[in-house]
């Protein structure tokens, strides 16, 4: 019998693709429970996560991923027309470090986003508060912004345990 684990992480692993999200939403291994006991250890919420990263520029995206075995917080953010990568401590709030966008999936998927956020009037930090509130009980583990009928939106994983939940919010 295939457990329900492995179902939903096949479905969820879809879902991201389908939608153009990288796999690493869920982690190096796309598993919600393994995601789900890391966060425990995270005292700093993404919304702020995204606003301790704006001394490095305009935060564009933000995800908690686990990298290298360890859970990260990872802000994208541009300044000036460059890209950066920002990971805030979880456990603190403050900047571990900064480093440039080099890589070419990682920049394309900045100005990607970017351009999103060009267009829109609020910032993605308000649209994972409002995301927040309208479902309680779940907290943000990401946030990426895209244009969906010319309209700048913002994905927002949700999770609540092991429990995942994706919405969508206007930027606005």
């Amino acid at each position: 019998m295939i457990s329900k684990h492995v179902v939903f992480s096949a479905v969820f692993g879809t879902f991201l693709a389908a939608a153009g999200l990288p796999s690493s939403v869920m982690g190096e291994d796309q598993d919600p429970a393994a995601l789900g006991k890391a966060l425990s250890q995270a005292t700093v919420s993404l919304e702020q996560g995204l606003k301790a990263s704006e001394r490095e520029g305009k935060p564009i995206s933000a995800k908690f991923e686990i990298e290298h075995g360890a859970l990260q917080l990872s802000v994208y953010t541009e300044k000036g027309g460059k890209f950066s990568e920002v990971i805030v401590d979880h456990k603190s709030g403050s900047i571990k470090k900064s480093e440039v966008i080099t890589d070419a999936d990682d920049l394309k998927h900045a100005k990607v986003q970017s351009q999103a956020m060009a267009k829109a009037p609020s910032s993605l930090e308000k649209a994972v508060q409002a995301a927040v509130k309208d479902n309680g009980g779940f907290r943000a583990v990401s946030a990426m912004p895209e244009s969906k009928s010319g309209q700048p939106v913002a994905e927002i994983t949700l999770m609540k345990g092991t429990e995942v939940k994706k919405v969508t919010k206007k930027l606005e």
